[in-house]
């Protein structure tokens, strides 16, 4: 089969080496424009351009998927398929383009998790297991027919970083699987609406903003170590510290209780100053160990605190 495949970050660089390891016809990739970043804001690629580019595949960078001179590109690739990896929305005219349709991977076991964010909302909200799903695009986000699921637990000190580097993998492997059997035309395509009971509770994977970042202490232990680790790498769960910005990468959960060297910011704090820094929750107290303050470096918590004094 002759494929096209859409993607942009590292995530779908592992389906798009994947494919092309196995020796499957990748006759062209589509990924987003260059953009400037970094101080000097020179342009850079994405990190699908550059391994198609290392591997001498042609790269299209629409900026709009509807102009007709992409259209038209597109179309004289002859693509009997397109494979979807973390990419945009697609309009119709280009997902129904191929005689085989066009397939996404997915990372949930849907129908749970649809969404920009699945991977950070699936240790959000405390599951236990996720997965990924390759299904046929139709009109509405990610509810076309599924094809197939492999599933992977979620540990308790496991944070979206590892759980996305995990994923990326099992993903890369499904995609091929997937390929695999549209060439041989043997593969299940099941209504997500036989996946769950009506009065079943579809949880959502919206994207994430910033301003729903900010760490609710009020909550219980539970709950914000869930949400520090959902947002651990990027984009960061985040509190104030004395009108400053405070990103928190990892925290532990403890027994302890501070009754000594309580600080009121306006949630309480406790530390000596030294080894540890905890926040006080509905129902306990939670220990920071990985921060990045405003303006500052991303470092362990001993290292923040031999050079910060609090008021």
């Amino acid at each position: 089969m002759r494929i096209i495949f859409m993607g942009t970050p590292d995530f779908a660089v592992e389906s798009l080496k994947t494919l092309v390891e196995n020796n499957c016809d990748v006759v062209a990739v589509i990924t987003a424009p260059d953009k400037p970043a970094g101080r000097g804001q020179k342009l850079r690629e994405t990190p699908v351009k550059k391994y198609a580019v290392s591997q001498n595949i042609p790269v299209l960078q629409p900026p709009k998927l509807r102009n007709p001179e992409f259209l038209e590109e597109l179309k004289s690739f002859n693509a009997d398929l397109q494979v979807v990896v973390a990419f945009r929305m697609l309009p119709e005219v280009v997902w129904d383009m191929p005689t085989k349709g066009t397939f996404n991977l997915h990372g949930s076991l849907l129908p749970q998790y649809r969404g920009a964010a699945p991977i950070n909302w699936a240790i959000i909200n405390g599951e236990k297991e996720t997965g990924v799903t390759t299904f046929f695009i139709e009109k509405e986000i990610d509810t076309g027919h599924i094809m197939f699921k492999e599933t992977l637990p979620i540990h308790e000190d496991m944070d979206a970083g590892e759980l996305h580097d995990q994923m990326m993998v099992l993903g890369a492997n499904l995609v091929l699987k997937t390929v695999r059997a549209i060439e041989e035309d043997n593969y299940p395509q099941i209504p997500q609406n036989e996946l769950f009971e009506s009065s079943e509770e579809l949880k959502p994977a919206p994207k994430i903003h910033k301003e729903t970042c900010e760490i609710d202490w009020s909550k219980n232990t539970q709950d914000i170590y869930n949400f520090i680790r959902g947002l651990s790498p990027y984009p960061a769960a985040w509190t104030s510290l004395n009108g400053l910005t405070l990103k928190v990468f990892k925290a532990e959960k403890t027994e302890e209780h501070f009754d000594d060297a309580i600080l009121k910011e306006p949630t309480q704090i406790a530390t000596d100053g030294k080894n540890y820094l905890a926040y006080k929750t509905a129902d306990g107290w939670l220990k920071i160990t990985e921060l990045q303050l405003q303006g500052k470096r991303r470092m362990a918590v001993a290292d923040f605190l031999r050079g910060y004094r609090f008021d």
